[in-house]
């Protein structure tokens, strides 16, 4: 009977603490729902959003492990003597997950890309599409997601492709020597000028830039509206190809490489 009176107490506090901690789940989930539901329709940075909302969630999830604590009669000063003991190692233990919190603040502090934006960084490349607490969300062109530690992201170089509202296509193509110099110039230069997405000014750039073995490389430089950049670079090389074809300007084999950049 003496057992049974100590532990009915334990017992009731471990009960309590475990419909606390069910209860504060759910309550947790409804709030975050709430939060992510007006903090999507307000004005605030896209960047910002799904940051803030994780964070809000990991703090109610704190204070709700604090609560359950207190609920199992555990006296919150011998708690925080513990967890002061235990700083230090947990610190230790969690020392990536703090330098990818770190990177996070510091990503949304420096502003390199927002959502939306079309980067490179940590050797991966995508779109933007959330920056949480610890990782950055990243969609790729064909549509897989890629997480990237903040801590990562925010110690090497980033490729920003979205920032500027136009951008530079370049291009190499290889022509025989028997190729007239002058007919091949012109060729390109009409190809790039009749274009209708591709801007006059700066005016495209077309020059001899190579002697290569078997071959003469000529580089193509154009601008172009961001938006526009793959549609201009699959129609230029179509373009090229076709004029040359009717011109009877002759391409070796095998043809020269064409430069591709990394871009959305």
């Amino acid at each position: 009977m003496d057992w049974l009176e100590i532990a009915m107490p334990i017992i009731k506090n471990i009960a309590l603490a475990i419909i606390v901690l069910i209860v504060g789940l759910m309550v947790i989930k409804a709030i975050t729902k709430f939060i992510s539901t007006r903090i999507e329709k307000s004005k605030m940075d896209d960047s910002l959003k799904p940051f803030l909302v994780s964070l809000i969630g990991a703090i109610l999830k704190i204070l709700l492990v604090l609560t359950v604590v207190s609920v199992l009669g555990v006296e919150m000063t011998s708690f925080a003597a513990i967890i002061a003991a235990a700083g230090f190692a947990i610190g230790l233990a969690f020392q990536g997950s703090l330098s990818n919190f770190a990177g996070g603040i510091l990503l949304l502090t420096l502003r390199p890309f927002r959502v939306g934006d079309y980067i490179e960084g940590a050797g991966y490349s995508g779109t933007v599409n959330g920056i949480q607490i610890l990782y950055t969300e990243l969609v790729t062109p064909d549509n897989k997601v890629i997480f990237i530690p903040n801590g990562n992201l925010s110690n090497t170089g980033i490729t920003n492709y979205s920032v500027k509202e136009t951008r530079r296509v370049d291009f190499k193509f290889g022509t025989g020597y028997e190729a007239d110099t002058k007919h091949v110039l012109d060729t390109l230069k009409q190809v790039a000028d009749n274009h209708s997405l591709v801007l006059k000014d700066p005016e495209p750039f077309v020059r001899m830039s190579e002697h290569g073995d078997s071959a003469v490389v000529y580089t193509v430089r154009v601008w172009v509206n961001s938006p526009d950049y793959w549609t201009v670079y699959f129609d230029i090389i179509e373009d090229v190809k076709t004029k040359f074809d009717q011109e009877e300007i002759s391409i070796p084999y095998p043809q020269m490489d064409v430069h591709i950049d990394q871009q959305q």
